[in-house]
């Protein structure tokens, strides 16, 4: 049970209050509302509407100049430490009945977190999984709205989990949850770094505030849980310098406590050395390499048998959206699927591409980038593109409420006079892939990136359905009936 730190109460604190909102217009009568400060809104100015709605208790940081007089007033420093611990209490603190595991870093984190609910699951450990793609009960589905859940539906997840005979959780905790205290208060058993590269600087304004927010995950441990972290990037280091945990290693390319080496790498797999035992996997690129590095390294960690995890890793298939390929009827070219959103992202993935299609073929890029982000990444994503294929169409991804055009302005701005060449604009998603298939030609390799498992589109607001892979087997039997 946590103790929420409380400076002042004005009312009655032995009222009894049936569910908890930080959402106004959610609230219903006989209930608390907790009033967070967002990024572009503050809970504060939505007190009096809480209380219209039946609100009894009020949980802010600044008391309002007007008070109701049958309303308790209860005043904390930070309203979304306090949601975090309200949450946790309110389900009866299921993650301490668990052991749960989260895993942050750029790219990578639903990879991980995915291929350890399904091993675990598979070898009798039943687990849940929180992620970007969706939110699992054993192997019951739920819809995924955000990479982290907010606190109250956390919570109450974990309760489904526990209710349900989970003894594990694998949670992508993004750096956005972290700045926000959404995870504050979590007993996380042990945390997993993949990387950290250019993304979300629309949010943290700068890339030491985004490594700041992802260290927190690791700064929060317990002494008996453990850190493991990823050597091959330039920041695994600095993520558990600060931790209490006991700290573990994973690495392709350095010395560390587990250890992969590629022996083969094709569009149907990889054959890696992990602890002197050669395993093929169903996952493609250096970058799964890494990813399933993790994987085992934290199954060993939580005391599993090393061979049986190999063995039941190498029959888990790639994550929805993530290197997904798909072929004509002919099998004449092969459309590869990637939720690659961010520079490193894209840049990894074509090169994955290079090495495995091996100057067969062309790489045809179809490339976008979203709306209402970080828009400092836009000339990047156009220019690696443009730098690692053979021809290019940049097209939507999702443009929220900006003018498509303007985005891909912006990301031609990264594209060198000599490239120009290769390079076509089509605003239309539909219009871009379609064209992208008809450009291919036998053993042409199509990259479609940026949405990967997504089946939306949000244009002005407004989300439409909208699923890369569909649009892909439908290309397809237009061209080929």
């Amino acid at each position: 049970m946590y103790k929420v730190p409380i400076i002042e109460v004005q009312g009655n604190m032995g009222l009894e209050v049936r569910d908890f909102f930080f959402d106004s217009r959610e609230v219903v009568p006989g209930s608390m509302f907790i009033a967070t400060r967002g990024t572009l809104s503050d809970g504060h100015s939505f007190i009096e509407k809480a209380i219209e709605q039946g609100a009894d208790a009020i949980v802010c940081e600044d008391f309002p100049l007007v008070k109701e007089e049958n309303v308790t007033y209860i005043r904390v420093k930070d309203t979304s430490i306090s949601l975090a611990y309200i949450a946790a209490n309110f389900f009866d603190n299921p993650a301490e009945k668990m052991q749960v595991i989260g895993i942050t870093g750029t790219n990578g984190k639903t990879t991980v977190a995915t291929l350890l609910h399904e091993l675990f699951n598979a070898l009798g450990h039943p687990a849940g999984l929180i992620s970007t793609v969706s939110i699992k009960v054993k192997n019951d589905l739920y819809p995924a709205t955000h990479t982290t859940p907010d606190a109250k539906q956390l919570h109450g997840t974990f309760n489904k989990m526990v209710e349900a005979g989970c003894l594990y959780a694998f949670m992508e905790v993004s750096s956005h949850a972290l700045a926000q205290n959404r995870v504050t208060g979590i007993p996380f058993r042990g945390a997993v770094f993949t990387n950290l590269t250019h993304d979300h600087l629309d949010y943290h304004k700068t890339f030491s505030h985004y490594i700041a927010a992802k260290q927190i995950l690791f700064n929060s441990l317990p002494s008996d849980a453990f850190a493991l972290t990823n050597l091959d990037d330039k920041n695994g280091e600095v993520m558990i310098q600060n931790t209490k945990a006991n700290r573990h290693t994973y690495s392709q390319q350095k010395i560390s406590d587990f250890r992969a080496k590629i022996l083969d790498n094709t569009i149907e797999g990889l054959q890696l050395s992990i602890d002197n035992r050669d395993v093929w996997f169903r996952l493609v690129g250096s970058f799964n390499a890494s990813n399933i590095l993790a994987v085992y390294g934290t199954a060993i960690l939580l005391d599993l048998n090393p061979d049986e995890v190999l063995t039941e890793l190498s029959k888990i298939p790639a994550v929805s959206g993530r290197f997904q390929t798909l072929y004509p009827p002919d099998r004449n070219f092969t459309a590869i699927v990637d939720y690659a959103h961010t520079p490193d992202a894209l840049l990894n993935v074509l090169k994955t591409i290079a090495d495995i299609n091996a100057g067969a073929g062309r790489i045809i890029a179809v490339v976008g980038c979203g709306g209402n982000r970080d828009k400092s990444k836009r000339p990047l994503m156009a220019k690696i593109a443009s730098e690692h294929s053979d021809q290019v169409i940049l097209t939507s991804d999702n443009p929220r409420n900006e003018n498509p055009s303007d985005i891909l302005d912006e990301m031609m701005a990264g594209v060198s006079v000599t490239k120009k060449r290769k390079v076509q604009r089509i605003e239309n998603r539909r219009e871009a892939i379609e064209v992208a298939c008809r450009l291919a030609k036998k053993e042409d390799i199509i990259l479609v990136a940026g949405k990967g498992h997504e089946n939306y589109q949000e244009i002005k607001g407004v989300k439409h359905h909208f699923d890369d892979r569909e649009i892909l087997a439908e290309t397809f039997k237009m061209l080929y009936s």
